[in-house]
């Protein structure tokens, strides 16, 4: 279609205004020259450039890599991933000849009939696997399906904040779960309310079902975690959270490989209850429930400095103080019902050998000494020192309740948000849909001809119908429809 509503024009300005109105419906398209402003009241609609073009105002994108489309991808399509994996997994489980290689991933494996315990090995990370898979799967369709509409039903109708919301009723739930049946496990264990006994066990590797099956479903959520701290809009505090998930995941695996998983259950425990009423106090916050909010983040602020910088030292200084005395120092090999040893451990570089080769060897021989307590208190340090930080920034969250501000998580802003928060935009060129001609370079004979043959076509179909539509037959009313009526008569 082509128009000359500003080639006719009393004066330039009004023409710039014209052809800035024309722009504005059309679709931009990228140019070198761009620019950004915060603030989007400040910030114009559009500009004129050089020649007839003009900029127009769009908010800044990111430019995504190949990464990042991966991510929205498998974010948007984990349900169905995770659940068809399981599904496929159960089908050919269903087949006699298949079970033998399926039932690895739903069942305990290295189950001894004699102590009527189970062992460890390789075949432990095919379960570890299907948990992780499971995870994935449920926290996206809970998410999805019952969590997202609750949120909506209690009046929460910002995208970001039914994601929020979302993602703290998930952690709830799964340690509402499994805090109670790790306090189950600590309540009837014999190093129950005594530190010293965490350690007498030692170097025997087999457990009961119940603790192994606990063990292995904690160790899949917290590698399940390694991949959510990157599907979720990252935060503040993205990378201590990152080295967290990390340093925990990796204790709770050598604990799990060198015995020590009593001391893996009471650390879960105190770690764990405080992740029940933080959760929580979020989703209070959401539904709008202030006070309810703040009575249970005081509650959170109190667990959290009972568990992790009362009772969780504790167990810190029992690594420091028990565990020469009561291990020793030296090597063991062999199953539990025929163990060998100690006999000494290697030193120089075959030390390194020695103390990681259980980490992937079930059947290498297990060692303990000064240098392996030193590493487990490194890492159990390096969990006090974070608990420590974040713990400064529930003081200063404490500190605006008691002012009156109300309970405000202080990292759970994001970086995406911080940048929408800047209002940043650029600007683009936009090239208009229609088209700037001068009225002597319109074709009136062409036209007059298409016009000719529509009225012949419009008289058939009047004849035929008795319907009269008008037309524009003459040349002032075609001039009239481009805006050239006063200037030709």
């Amino acid at each position: 279609m082509s128009s000359t509503p500003t080639s006719i024009s009393n004066n330039g300005h009004d023409q710039d205004n014209k052809s800035a109105a024309l722009s504005a419906s059309s679709g931009p398209q990228r140019s070198g020259q761009q620019g950004s402003t915060a603030g989007s009241m400040k910030a114009p609609f559009s500009k004129p450039a050089n020649g007839n073009s003009i900029l127009v105002r769009r908010a800044k994108r990111k430019d995504d890599g190949p990464m990042e489309k991966l991510v929205r991808w498998f974010v948007r399509h984990q349900v169905g991933l995770s659940f068809n994996l399981l599904a496929l997994l159960f089908l050919a489980h269903g087949m006699p000849r298949a079970r033998e290689h399926t039932s690895k991933f739903f069942m305990l494996s290295y189950y001894n009939p004699d102590s009527g315990k189970y062992f460890l090995g390789g075949k432990d990370g095919y379960l570890m696997l299907f948990c992780v898979v499971l995870f994935t799967g449920l926290r996206a369709a809970t998410m999805e399906y019952i969590l997202s509409p609750f949120a909506r039903a209690q009046g929460i109708h910002k995208k970001k904040d039914v994601t929020r919301f979302s993602e703290q009723a998930w952690l709830l739930v799964y340690y509402c779960v499994f805090w109670p049946l790790g306090v189950y496990i600590y309540c009837t264990s014999p190093y129950y309310l005594d530190l010293h006994e965490l350690w007498t066990t030692w170097p025997r590797r087999e457990m009961d079902g119940l603790m192994k099956g606990y063990i292995i479903a904690q160790l899949s959520f917290w590698f399940q975690q390694l991949l959510v701290i990157h599907l979720e809009d990252r935060r503040k505090d993205h990378w201590q959270m990152f080295s967290h998930h990390i340093v925990t995941s990796t204790v709770l695996y050598a604990a799990y490989r060198q015995a020590f998983t009593g001391v893996a259950n009471l650390v879960l425990v105190l770690m764990d209850v405080v992740d029940i009423f933080l959760p929580l106090a979020k989703c209070l916050k959401y539904m709008g429930y202030k006070k309810l909010c703040d009575f249970m983040f005081a509650v959170f602020m109190v667990s959290w400095f009972i568990a992790r910088h009362i009772l969780f030292p504790m167990v810190i200084w029992s690594v420091w103080a028990h565990t020469i005395p009561v291990i020793g120092s030296g090597c063991y090999s062999g199953p539990d019902n025929n163990l060998v040893g100690p006999f000494d451990t290697p030193s120089g570089k075959d030390w390194w050998v020695a103390m990681s080769q259980p980490l992937w060897d079930s059947d290498a021989p297990i060692c303990f000494d000064h240098g392996v307590m030193g590493w487990f208190l490194a890492m159990l340090l390096f969990l006090q020192g974070l608990a420590i930080m974040w713990f400064t920034m529930v003081i200063q969250v404490a500190i605006k309740v008691i002012r009156g501000d109300g309970a405000e998580d202080s990292r759970s802003d994001d970086e995406a948000d911080e940048e929408e928060d800047q209002d940043e935009f650029v600007y683009e060129e936009a090239q208009p849909l229609e088209e700037e001609v001068g009225a002597d370079e319109i074709d009136l004979k062409n036209w007059e001809r298409r016009a000719r043959g529509k009225r012949q076509a419009a008289a058939a179909t009047t004849t035929a119908s008795g319907v009269s539509l008008p037309g524009h037959s003459d040349r002032k009313e075609l001039l009239g429809r481009i805006g050239c009526e006063k200037q030709v008569d």
